[in-house]
């Protein structure tokens, strides 16, 4: 679909909101006016002489659509130049004046959608809607739109549902107006449930998506600084404006099969970069978020492409194809429509054909009959004289095959026994070998576990023994520990004594015979103690060692001391 075509379909809106009689003409005073406005938004030089010279005052009465077209054609849709326009301006100068006219939301302010909503859906209706007039869109564009619209806020789309309102609601040449489209959009039965807001967004999101075009950061080329503009993407041209309303346009990058889209690192502050590289310059980039980045890369690359191979835009080439997909089921369903047809009459001649067949299969019976019963008649004489020699045979026959029947069935019965004989047999060998290797396992385990019962009991007769060491060499190391502290105490009484004994000599030695004959009292003590220590080591030594099944019994009264050697050695040598 061309800039013309796409001009012409909001003309037409247009014009029809000016046919208020809805006679298919508008008075001429009227074309004048919506001429004029045309030629503003369309940025058109105005023609004032072939204006006034085309819609003068005469009686020719008001003019139809087919008698503006020649007007529109030469003085307004040859001079248009695509780019020197805002296309939006031209499609709210139609919306306003059909709107007017045609568009009746809920008084009471429960639209769904708002007004501004309203005319992106009726852009959208215009640019997926067919090339017939009146413009209607068939169901599955209708379903295409309402799903984009459904996905943008992760809604799933009743299919059911909406199959069921397309059947109900009359349709006009296969397919429903702009107004029927609104009407179902803003009963809310599609969209029930979901805010006005989150609406809103996602009818910007196709929109800008259909029309491909949205904000960017864009790095400059000389002050290498970044700047938000508004950029509008085309087959041939990314053009890139101050803001959305596209009055001050700031440059454009041309677009061919040379050109390339690459991913960038984050940096210089700014995250989802991408960059257009063209053979003179490479532009960077950078969108608001990654999903954002993604679909102006893929559209960028898709408008390379459709370039390269001579398309226009890439939603036009998907329309295209779902329209030619339409076609294709039309054909597909036309064809099964006349095979079936076709296989009707074939039916029908089957049919036919069939009961002339069944009419002869008739006759040739009935004569059939005839001769068979002639033949019956022939043969009842020789079948008598058959019988009786039958009957006779049949019986002798009978009487051998029972005895031979009989007779088999012994020898089988008796086959039968004497395998099951054998198979007893086998089984109590079988029985017999478990049972013994079962008695002998019973021995084993009992031998086992008496053996165990009895390596315990010496394990726990030995653990007594050693708990009992063990307190014996408890109470042994507190009674040297308490023997300690009374020679801790004499030699304390012995030093004063010796103080004592420089004031008077006699006391002196006195005491000190005393106290000789202690020490070596003291030394007797000790070398017993030394002995007995060296005993009970070479005990707990011989305890140490690790019991095993089957090991005799030894004494474990040794060795438990060996830990307090070194400390009694010391003592002695203090003493000394």
């Amino acid at each position: 679909m061309d800039l013309r075509a796409e001009l012409l379909k909001s003309i037409w809106y247009a014009f029809t909101a000016l046919d208020v009689e809805k006679s298919g003409k508008v008075s001429k005073s009227q074309l004048k006016v919506l001429s004029h406005n045309l030629y503003t938004v369309l940025c058109i030089p105005h023609d004032p002489v072939a204006l006034e010279e085309h819609f003068r005052d005469d009686d020719d009465g008001p003019v139809s659509s087919q008698g503006y077209m020649p007007y529109l054609n030469k003085y307004i849709l040859d001079k248009v130049e695509e780019g020197a326009f805002v296309k939006e301006n031209f499609d709210e100068l139609c919306w306003t004046l059909t709107a007017k006219k045609n568009y009746k939301p809920d008084r009471n302010g429960n639209s769904v959608v708002s007004h501004q909503d309203a005319f992106k859906l009726w852009c959208l209706f215009n640019f997926l809607s067919e090339d017939k007039y009146p413009l209607v869109m068939v169901p599955d564009e209708v379903e295409y739109l309402l799903k984009k619209i459904c996905s943008a806020m992760n809604v799933e789309l009743n299919c059911c549902e909406l199959d069921d309102y397309l059947a109900q609601e009359p349709q006009g040449q296969g397919g429903l107006t702009v107004w029927q489209f609104l009407d179902m959009v803003n009963s809310g039965r599609f969209l029930r449930g979901i805010e006005q807001e989150a609406i809103s967004m996602a009818v910007e999101e196709v929109y800008q998506e259909v029309i491909e075009d949205g904000y960017l950061w864009k790095k400059g080329q000389l002050r290498r600084n970044w700047s938000e503009r508004w950029f509008m993407l085309k087959p041939s041209v990314l053009s890139y404006y101050m803001s959305e309303e596209r009055k001050e346009k700031k440059g454009s990058i041309t677009l061919d099969k040379n050109c390339c889209v690459e991913v960038l690192p984050d940096r210089d502050g700014k995250r989802c970069m991408f960059c257009v590289k063209t053979l003179s310059r490479t532009y960077e980039m950078s969108a608001s978020d990654t999903r954002q980045r993604q679909e102006w890369t893929l559209a960028i690359q898709t408008a390379i492409r459709l370039q390269a191979e001579g398309k226009k835009s890439l939603h036009k080439d998907l329309k295209q194809k779902r329209r030619e997909q339409r076609e294709q089921r039309e054909q597909r369903k036309a064809a099964k429509e006349e095979e079936t047809q076709r296989l009707k009459q074939l039916q029908e001649e089957k049919e036919r054909k069939l009961q002339e067949l069944e009419l002869l299969k008739e006759a040739q019976r009935q004569a059939e009959i005839l001769l068979q019963e002639e033949e019956q008649r022939r043969r009842q004489q020789h079948e008598e004289m058959q019988r009786t020699l039958e009957i006779q045979l049949r019986e002798a026959e009978q009487a051998r095959a029972s005895m031979q029947a009989e007779m088999v069935l012994k020898e089988a019965e008796a086959e039968r026994q004497r395998k099951r004989i054998l198979e007893l047999e086998d089984m109590q060998e079988r029985l017999q070998e478990a049972l013994q290797q079962e008695v002998k396992a019973r021995q084993d385990e009992e031998a086992v576990r008496y053996a165990q019962a009895r390596l315990l009991a010496e394990e726990e007769e030995k653990l007594k023994q050693l708990m009992k060491l063990k307190e014996e060499q408890e109470e042994y190391i507190i009674k040297t520990q308490r023997e300690k502290q009374v020679l801790k105490q004499e030699m304390e009484n012995k030093n004063k004594c010796l103080e004592e004994a420089q004031k008077q000599l006699e006391e002196v030695r006195v005491n000190r015979q005393r106290v000789d004959q202690d020490v070596m009292a003291a030394q007797r003590k000790l070398r017993q103690a030394s002995t007995n220590v060296k005993h009970w080591n070479v005990q707990m030594n011989r305890l140490m060692h690790p019991i095993g099944p089957g090991d005799k019994r030894t004494n474990v009264s040794g060795g438990v001391f060996a830990g307090y050697q070194p400390l009694l050695s010391r003592r002695d040598s203090s003493l000394k």
